[in-house]
């Protein structure tokens, strides 16, 4: 059993947060956001107004990279991703990455403006986020290259193989983007 444990990262703002994972013969339960414990270890204050999932039938699956106007709380019901992602605000940190390997026992969470995507280690992940604003088809989001060599992200599963979306597949370039806030 590990001991729940919320630690900012090199990307400012962005922190990744160990779970007590309770287990027995049957399984295991988590107390996957609770947000008293977590903000009294340093969590930023996070209203949860939306709970979203994403389903990922096969080893490969690769989503991203978003900049979505909200935060979210991301962890993972069942599962192992490679999780990545890129600073996109104006400043220092800007093209800032960091990546992690993300199970049940881990998650993460992302502060507006920064790029997130994962790309699936397992066969029928189910990934899962908490967000502070409602989804909307008129959201404007950020977008950067999966594969730009500028950020020279190390995925585990080359681009030949891996299994992206067309809209995913035509983000712009970093070089291209304007920073957000900028």
């Amino acid at each position: 059993m590990s001991q729940l444990e919320v630690t900012e990262s090199k990307i400012p703002d962005l922190f990744i947060i160990d779970l007590e994972l309770h287990e027995d013969n049957r399984g295991w339960f988590k107390e996957n956001y609770q947000k008293q414990k977590m903000e009294n270890l340093g969590l930023p204050e996070f209203r949860v107004i939306q709970n979203n999932y994403s389903f990922n039938e096969e080893i490969g699956v690769t989503r991203g990279l978003h900049a979505e106007p909200w935060e979210k709380f991301i962890s993972l019901a069942n599962g192992r991703v490679f999780g990545a992602w890129v600073d996109l605000r104006e400043g220092p940190s800007f093209g800032q990455t960091l990546t992690l390997e993300i199970t049940p026992a881990k998650a993460v969470f992302v502060p507006r403006g920064v790029a997130n995507g994962y790309q699936t280690l397992e066969e029928n992940v189910t990934y899962t986020y908490l967000v502070n604003a409602h989804w909307s088809p008129n959201a404007e989001y950020t977008l950067v290259n999966l594969f730009d060599p500028d950020i020279a992200i190390d995925w585990p599963i080359p681009k030949e193989q891996a299994i992206i979306s067309d809209k995913d597949a035509t983000h712009p370039l970093i070089r291209d983007i304007k920073p957000i806030g900028a």
